[in-house]
């Protein structure tokens, strides 16, 4: 286990996921696992004795490879928790989720509706995990049938939304009826047992690096789950803590939806979470990942992630293409350099490098990105899907040498 060492960086004022596409291709979209009831986040899974790999259809109606679309884009590209089987949404029926989503083809199929998805599978589907993530948080009718119909055929619901499908009469009975489960990811604990903030985080001594962004819906899990995975492929033994339904459902071990929590006690969680984390793992690092961003009016998350986190680094994902905030069109986007200055100021740490999101752009185009910003930010730049994994490496170690360090002198 490592222990945090000075950051020496450049001086500052420098992008990374699927892809990029050509000029022909669909836009790539960045994305996006059942939380462990012990460990955060509040409610008990009450997932049928399965001994196996659960499987799952994953509904996504007129949303896959879209923004709203992440929950299900998330789980296409890393599940530990469910084998998904397809996906439901019929504007992209026939093609391969992989292709829609990365370029490259995972056999996955997207399927126009409930029967045909039932129709490519030998055995019922364990679970349909409701795929999007709305701005409301809430179901449409329409939405609210399908699921329902889905309990008819004897699934259980895997619901990431900030309904409450367990509280809702007509689910409830459903769910009685049909002898299924319904598991409400972002259901917190009982108020009795949440946490509020002790200071606790300053005894977890290895390196604690935040992945955050310059908008909603941008990238961070999915650079924060790839950079976890580089990590641990390198041998330096990481843990990643999610912060919202996304990253539960794909199965983190560790992790709360800070979003469904009373703001008192945000920090708190997050901070009794990792402390956990590092308590029963003992990691070199742990990655933790961001909500929202600091500068976005609409989201507190991301204050709440350094507060309770107290990290001391930080990762900065963007996204070159996108002109305005998503969901909020007359919203201009940051530049990184202005969101940058804004978390140093917010909270003691360091932006140690900047990962770029290529949606709606060509691989020249993020070339040019990587270049004008490490130019312009002094900081490492890379895109976490479509260039090596050792550049996040190689972003992490200079700002942590002892990481590498403590690699080299490891026993092959």
């Amino acid at each position: 286990m490592s222990t945090v060492s000075p950051i020496s960086l450049r001086p500052r004022p420098y992008s990374a996921q699927a892809p990029p596409a050509s000029a022909s291709s669909l836009p790539a979209v960045l994305p996006a696992a059942l939380p462990d009831p012990a460990l955060h986040n509040a409610h008990t899974l009450p997932h049928p004795a399965i001994n196996r790999t659960a499987t799952a259809i994953i509904y996504c109606e007129g949303q896959f490879g879209d923004i709203d679309g992440k929950t299900a884009n998330g789980l296409i590209r890393h599940s530990e928790k469910y084998a998904v089987l397809s996906v439901i949404d019929s504007t992209r029926a026939g093609l391969d989720s992989g292709m829609i989503l990365d370029g490259t083809a995972n056999g996955i199929p997207v399927c126009r509706d409930m029967d045909d998805a039932l129709s490519q599978t030998a055995t019922l589907p364990d679970f349909l995990i409701f795929g999007m993530a709305p701005a409301s948080g809430l179901l449409s009718d329409a939405q609210r049938q399908v699921v329902l119909a889905a309990m008819g055929k004897g699934m259980s619901i895997v619901n990431g939304l900030h309904e409450f499908l367990n509280d809702d009469p007509e689910f409830a009975a459903a769910r009685i009826a049909h002898k299924v489960d319904i598991v409400d990811v972002r259901r917190p604990r009982p108020k009795k047992f949440l946490r509020m903030f002790s200071g606790d985080i300053h005894q977890v001594t290895c390196p604690r690096i935040a992945v955050l962004g310059t908008d909603c819906a941008i990238g961070k899990r999915t650079t924060a789950t790839v950079l976890t995975a580089a990590l641990n492929a390198a041998g330096i033994k990481a843990v990643l803590v999610g912060t919202g339904q996304t990253g539960l459902i794909q199965g983190a071990r560790y992790g709360v939806a800070l979003d469904s929590v009373p703001s008192q006690f945000c920090a708190g969680e997050l901070e009794a979470t990792i402390v956990e984390a590092f308590q029963n793992e003992q990691p070199d690092v742990i990655i933790i990942e961001g909500q929202g961003a600091l500068s976005h009016p609409a989201f507190s998350t991301t204050s709440f992630i350094l507060r309770g986190a107290c990290p001391h680094a930080v990762v900065l994902q963007h996204a070159p293409a996108r002109a305005f905030r998503c969901d909020f069109d007359t919203m201009a986007m940051p530049e990184p350099a202005d969101e940058i200055t804004l978390i140093e100021t917010f909270a003691d740490t360091r932006v140690i490098g900047l990962t770029i999101n290529h949606e709606h752009m060509d691989d020249a185009q993020v070339c040019l990105a990587m270049d004008r910003f490490a130019h312009e930010l002094g900081i490492p730049v890379t895109d976490a899907l479509s260039r090596p994994d050792q550049h996040l490496l190689d972003m992490v170690f200079a700002a942590f040498p002892a990481l590498q360090q403590g690699l080299a002198g490891a026993p092959q």
